[in-house]
């Protein structure tokens, strides 16, 4: 699923072509549910009967996000930003993973950066060693590293029912994949994917170049309820239950 807003919408051309590139396990098929944030000028790509694409009120990439996620019909939900390409094989390796891990609930993945002028460069720090994600691991790496990521939110692929149980994407500004894969961490196994599925397009409006998203103040802010909604649900998960 992608949320959109205007800046990216000539992003979403490519964006469908890499996924229009995918090829799936037999017996699944994809839907790509595309939300624009706020009014839109046309339905796009509506020549494709997996693509379905929605509008609703201005409120942000997570509530975007959300409102894709209640047109959703799929098993499992993977994301793809407009302004992000997925790589030959991205969704076939998530639904592997998934399929043959009954107890893990969601996937992360390499990436790698593709610049303006086209070059795709590899990232100084790639992640964990591929396999499981223990619970709770992100979260204490994620302290440790000053609010540093191992893995990247933009390349997640959920189980829809364990999407839905968290209540879909934290309520935020921006880093609401943060906030979600960090309440995922918590109350479920997660799987780590060396193999690179995506390129996380660099250019000057995306979101995380913003003043207002790397602004200290907004920042702790926005990063210290994303550490406290993950103590908090890990802290539930610790008391024992009463029997009855």
């Amino acid at each position: 699923m992608t949320p959109v807003h205007p800046p990216h919408l000539r992003f979403l051309r490519e964006a469908y072509e890499s996924l229009r590139a995918q090829e799936l396990p037999p017996g699944w098929t994809w839907e790509w549910l595309v939300q624009h944030d706020g009014e839109a000028v046309s339905e796009l790509f509506s020549d494709d009967p997996r693509v379905a694409f929605s509008s609703s009120s201005p409120s942000g990439a997570a509530g975007a996000r959300n409102m894709a996620l209640a047109r959703s019909r799929g098993e499992l939900v993977r994301n793809l930003d407009a302004d992000d390409l997925l790589l030959d094989g991205a969704l076939t390796r998530d639904v592997e993973v998934l399929l043959a891990h009954g107890d893990v609930g969601w996937t992360t993945s390499a990436a790698r950066d593709l610049l303006p002028g086209g070059d795709v460069i590899s990232w100084e720090f790639d992640g964990p060693a591929e396999g499981v994600l223990e619970p709770g691991s992100l979260l204490d790496a994620f302290i440790a590293d000053e609010w540093r990521l191992p893995v990247v939110p933009g390349t997640l692929c959920v189980r829809r029912e364990l999407l839905l149980a968290l209540g879909g994407w934290m309520a935020l500004p921006s880093s609401e994949d943060t906030g979600l894969l960090m309440a995922l961490q918590t109350v479920s196994r997660g799987y780590f994917l060396a193999t690179p599925s995506m390129l996380y397009r660099k250019h000057g409006v995306q979101q995380t170049a913003r003043e207002v998203h790397n602004d200290p103040v907004d920042k702790k802010l926005r990063y210290g309820m994303i550490v406290d909604r993950a103590q908090a649900l890990r802290n539930l998960l610790a008391q024992p239950t009463t029997p009855r």
